[in-house]
């Protein structure tokens, strides 16, 4: 609203004031988080060697800090080749299409109290339809590519990604009850002001626990990484691709890596509120503390994929349908029963 107040004092009508307004957020977000996916990377790199006793990125920049900077470069300059027989309008807007969705999600994502560029009562729908969507990507990637793998590939995680979107779809309901609100906002007001009220230290802790779990095979993060499984399919749905579009895809997935981890810090460990509501605890700004919790929560993948092996497909589907599904059915109806009893849902 400072924005589109400025905005009209320079003369501009409210219309014009509210789109560039707009404008500015979503190009000031889209910055900042890709910045952050480039240090996260060289992270997820660095926790992995350093698990393995090794050194990791270390050349490019102080401690290697450019090096995601080298591999863009190196992304963006290096040639595209298009498999023969391959759709091509197909082929280059799959990579296109799951990178901007993946980026749309983060429009309805408080940063702090207020500090959102879409502030919709609606937010976990929109943040369901954007994922469902998602899918589309790595099935067009698959089918246009003209190779089996890459399609054997797209259909693992197409299968993968629907079931575990119902689990999380449950677990989500769980957190709904508590917070009787659908908006991310209103969810992470719920729990203040400190960590007595984060739902991740009440009945949900279980559901936080399968959330996590969730969203490494929403991700296809290791040990769910069967879409992508070098033994079998050599790189899954992006075999065939190169250069930017390979990007496009990569992108996408380390955002929607990045979204898991602020969806867990919003969800189940308060978004932007402080551990404590007393200085100096209360002094730093909330996104300094969203930030804080989602390196945290990302520095968790990192450890899970270096150090847990790999699953078998037939032994994710069955963890997805045989046991989160079951899990989090009945979790819903005890915590359904247990609000109704204690009076913050009517009987």
């Amino acid at each position: 609203m400072a924005l589109v107040q400025l905005f009209q004092t320079l003369g501009l009508p409210y219309s014009a004031a509210w789109v560039l307004s707009q404008g500015i957020l979503i190009l000031v977000l889209m910055v900042l988080l890709l910045v952050m996916v480039a240090f996260i990377l060289l992270f997820d790199r660095k926790v992995w060697a350093a698990v393995q006793m090794r050194r990791g990125p270390n050349v490019v920049g102080a401690f290697g800090l450019l090096q995601s900077f080298a591999d863009l470069i190196k992304f963006l300059f290096k040639e595209i080749i298009i498999p023969a027989g391959a759709n091509k309008v197909v082929f280059f807007l799959a990579p296109i299409l799951s990178a901007t969705l993946a980026l749309s999600a983060w429009a309805v994502v408080p940063l702090d109290d207020g500090w959102v560029v879409a502030d919709i009562n609606v937010g976990i729908l929109y943040l369901f339809a954007i994922s469902s969507l998602g899918v589309y990507g790595i099935i067009m990637g698959g089918w246009a590519s003209n190779s089996k793998y890459a399609f054997l590939g797209s259909l693992r995680s197409a299968a993968q990604m629907v079931s575990y979107e119902v689990s999380i779809g449950l677990i989500l309901i769980t957190v709904l009850l508590f917070a009787g609100s659908l908006n991310l906002s209103e969810i992470v007001r719920a729990q203040g002001p400190d960590i007595r009220g984060w739902f991740a230290f009440s009945p949900l802790f279980p559901m936080f626990v399968m959330f996590f779990i969730s969203a490494l095979a929403e991700t296809n993060r290791p040990p769910f990484d069967l879409p992508e499984a070098e033994s079998e399919l050599v790189a899954g749905f992006a075999v065939e691709y190169s250069s930017t579009p390979f990007l496009l895809f990569f992108l996408a997935e380390y955002v929607s890596i990045v979204l898991m981890c602020a969806m867990m810090s919003i969800l189940f460990f308060g978004g932007w509120l402080p551990p404590l509501d007393i200085p100096p605890f209360n002094w730093i700004p909330g996104v300094i503390w969203l930030v804080l919790k989602i390196w945290f929560f990302f520095f968790l993948f990192a450890m899970v994929k270096a150090i847990v092996p790999r699953y078998r497909y037939d032994q994710l589907m069955r963890l997805g349908w045989k046991v989160f599904l079951p899990v989090s059915l009945v979790w819903v109806v005890l915590m359904a029963g247990y609000l109704i009893a204690i009076g913050r849902i009517p009987g």
